[in-house]
């Protein structure tokens, strides 16, 4: 008989916030010293809001885990705090202002079950993806945090010139958080993004954002890329290999990279989180095809 589980999805203080109509963003720009690949040395500003929050000491949502783990039938659902099922893409903000995002972790470090959310079942639950009926894992753990932004969509209708033309994979962004905590299945993470990973896999372009959880010891140190090379030294080449190879021993060809096989910084990794919201804000007012997506 299946089981139900619920818990907090927040450890600490999380938002509440109100659905406006358009999206908000906005890029507070310093001057880099732009040794990686930078997005322009101006100030970007889109004024229009797409949320209205406030902070709260209580979270905002809670799971509810239904079977068990590393089962076809496991499943995550978010919960608000009526109780009612919401979906951790549609529901849960993807701002929460200076520069912050929420950010929902699907796969916790050091582990390799792959977990993702459905983005085609309704309201969207986190469950174990699976490959001709068996449940998939990753030949190795992964050494991060990993999951996404909610509120985000890689529209696969369009294609990104600045890199290889690529098209959008049809899923939220993904993140990798480089934080010592080992996260915690559907848990929500405060995060700021760092730098910014263009991968290919399979000809689409699926950006992985590199991020660290404000409540990361070393959070207050590390602002941008440099900050990462400085007190995170390799990291961001492990991240990049660990990507590129990991369908390899599965007979797959290494993925690739665009932007210079480099990480651009954090002002281009806002670029694509804005890019990304206004594509999904798109998507939920049906403005382009939702095919099998769910926006429920």
């Amino acid at each position: 008989m299946a089981t139900a589980r619920v818990m907090s999805a927040a450890t600490n203080s999380s938002v509440s916030c109100l659905l406006l109509k358009k999206p908000f963003f906005s890029l507070n720009k310093k001057n880099p010293s732009c040794n990686n690949l930078c997005f322009n040395n101006t100030t970007k500003r889109v004024s229009k809001r797409l949320f209205s929050c406030k902070s709260i000491y209580n979270p905002g949502f809670q799971i509810k885990e239904e079977g068990q783990p590393e089962t076809l039938d496991y499943r995550v659902y978010f919960l608000d705090s009526s109780d009612k099922k919401v979906s951790p893409w549609h529901d849960i903000p993807l701002h929460l202002g200076d520069g912050t995002f929420n950010f929902i972790v699907e796969i916790p470090k050091e582990s390799s079950a792959k977990m993702e959310v459905a983005t085609d079942e309704q309201f969207t639950p986190i469950k174990q993806d699976t490959k001709k009926g068996k449940l998939r894992y990753y030949p190795y753990n992964i050494n991060w945090n990993y999951g996404l932004l909610p509120q985000t969509w890689e529209d696969p209708s369009l294609a990104n010139a600045e890199v290889e033309g690529a098209f959008g994979d049809n899923d939220p962004v993904d993140v990798v958080e480089i934080g010592e905590r080992r996260g915690k299945v559907g848990e929500i993470l405060k995060i700021k993004p760092l730098a910014a990973l263009a991968m290919i896999d399979e000809g689409e372009l699926d950006w992985k954002i590199v991020a660290i959880s404000l409540d990361d010891p070393r959070a207050s140190l590390v602002n941008d890329i440099d900050g990462v090379e400085k007190h995170f030294p390799g990291t961001l080449t492990a991240i990049r290999d660990w990507f590129r190879d990991y369908k390899i021993p599965d007979g797959k060809p290494a993925n690739k990279f665009g932007l210079g096989n480099k990480a651009a910084n954090k002002d281009y990794a806002l670029k694509v989180i804005m890019e990304t919201n206004e594509s999904w804000a798109k998507l939920v007012k049906r403005s382009v095809p939702a095919g099998e997506l769910s926006l429920v």
